[in-house]
């Protein structure tokens, strides 16, 4: 092992690795994994180009704060490098990210400002801009900034050549976020492997870069407004509500051969493959790239080439969808393995011999009288979470109702004194006998979560319910049902 004089040296010569059971047959499907990398993503090469780049032009002197965009990657990597050169850092980001991005960029010494999650990606570059224009900040602009894309073409792209000296690469594939990676990486490979196509994977439910709409831009090459083809998705880091500068300068200089939609399902899907199949450990947005990657490899001859780009770690999104059917207790087959022999067994509230006598949680008091207060003072009450895409069809769902409601939002700046959100969740266990979230109540009773409730509303039975307890909606209501709850649930048409 070689030795380093510090962190940042360690960045980049990430691994290229063949998958062996993902792939089909015959076709060499390799993925460059920039979870290698020291902050576990593909964002710490730029982190690092920008910062000293900075320091070379003089826009960065000594002592300055750092502020940043971001919806986790680029700030953790941000972190790391400011924490190595001695920079102070702040990062603006929307709320609905994953709780585990805000905790990492704290731990490094970042100071995190939220932005509300309705003012989507846009929101959180107001923020920064309008932080750095006040107080002096260098504010980095990933989505514009140059630097982005050139570490990429003097390093990611530089390794993929060198891993492929003397061979045919047919296919690179990317995803896009900040474009960094997709201008830098595509410009190296057509000037120097022109046999090689480059193919982009986006949101099935948010094709803003097939959608051949232009963005509204500002004149420093910024997003004026959200894409209008934007929607919510699954992909954290990928496809943000605008297309970025970066990304649009590889489309329009025709860097780009093709677009393919990826869904969210199986981006969740394949990332869970990749770790139990390939050992390999890394976050959706891999999934998704891989979703895109196998479409490729299916219709490719024997012998064909194709690099997948995984852009991050897992760990990161252990508060998503990606990881919701992982428990925390031991399953019925785990409890089976622990009882075969004698010795050294472990029991809990759901081994069969006490699952039948479970005794309540126990709870706070404050947390078990803020929840009665609340019943007792609101007809409708939902006990959310600000990020939970089933929270968000719940709102969907009573908003085109014009039900009134209040939404006690666990995870949100108002809940985390005292940790009040964590100790909501016991005293709702002993009312529901259910751990999830959401929790709906009308009129003191439960409902349940997002499908009873969807479920009573198809029935006719939430009409009765809201009638029987005087709670003013608006009952002519055009609603689909399907078009609230999240994309990759939905029921998928067939070709």
């Amino acid at each position: 092992m070689a030795r380093y004089n510090n962190i940042l040296e360690t960045i980049g010569n990430t691994p290229l690795v063949r998958l062996n059971k993902l792939a089909p047959e015959g076709v060499n499907l390799y993925v460059k994994i920039e979870a290698f990398n020291p902050m576990g993503s593909v964002k710490d090469r730029m982190a690092r180009a920008v910062i000293e780049q900075a320091e070379q032009s003089g826009e960065l002197k000594p002592g300055m704060t750092v502020i940043e965009a971001t919806s986790g990657n680029t700030g953790i990597g941000l972190a790391m490098v400011c924490a190595q050169k001695g920079y102070p850092l702040v990062v603006t980001m929307a709320e609905n990210f994953s709780v585990e991005r805000r905790k990492l960029l704290r731990f490094l010494g970042a100071k995190v400002v939220l932005t509300p999650a309705a003012e989507k990606g846009t929101g959180m570059l107001n923020k920064a801009s309008e932080l750095a224009q006040t107080h002096g900040y260098y504010l980095c602009r990933q989505f514009e900034n140059e630097v982005n894309a050139d570490v990429h073409s003097r390093t990611t792209a530089r390794e993929i050549l060198a891993d492929f000296a003397g061979e045919r690469l047919d296919y690179w594939v990317t995803g896009s976020g900040t474009g960094g990676t997709l201008k830098g990486v595509s410009r190296t490979l057509k000037s120097e492997s022109p046999v090689t196509k480059i193919v982009v994977a986006e949101p099935d439910n948010a094709p803003v870069l097939a959608s051949g709409i232009a963005q509204p831009r500002a004149e420093d090459g910024s997003p004026s407004a959200s894409h209008p083809n934007f929607r919510p998705h699954l992909m954290q880091g990928w496809s943000p509500d605008f297309i970025s500068k970066l990304t649009e300068d590889a489309i329009s200089g025709e860097h780009v051969d093709e677009i393919v939609p990826v869904a969210g399902s199986e981006s969740i899907e394949l990332s869970q493959r990749l770790a139990r199949e390939e050992g390999i450990f890394c976050g959706i947005t891999s999934g998704a790239t891989l979703a895109a990657a196998l479409q490729v490899a299916r219709r490719s001859d024997a012998g064909t080439n194709i690099v997948c780009m995984l852009p991050d770690t897992g760990e990161r999104y252990l508060s998503t969808p990606l990881f919701a059917d992982i428990k925390e207790e031991m399953s019925q087959e785990e409890i089976a393995i622990s009882q075969s022999t004698p010795g050294y067994q472990f029991v809990s509230l759901d081994t069969p011999q006490v699952a039948g006598s479970r005794e309540l949680a126990e709870v706070d008091g404050a947390a078990q009288a803020h929840v009665e207060k609340l019943l007792q003072q609101q007809s409708v009450v939902m006990f959310a979470l600000e990020w939970c895409e089933f929270c968000w069809a719940v709102r969907k769902l009573f908003q085109a109702m014009q039900l009134d409601y209040h939404s006690a939002d666990l995870d949100s700046v108002a809940y985390q004194d005292n940790d009040m959100g964590g100790k909501v969740r016991p005293v709702l266990l002993n009312i529901t006998g259910q751990p999830t979230i959401p929790q709906i109540f009308i009129a003191g009773e439960c409902v349940g979560g997002s499908s009873e409730l969807f479920a009573e509303y198809e029935s006719g039975a939430l009409i009765k319910r809201l009638q029987r307890h005087g709670i003013a909606f608006n009952a002519d209501a055009n609603i689909d049902l399907n078009a609230m709850m999240p994309q990759w649930v939905q029921p998928r048409q067939s070709a």
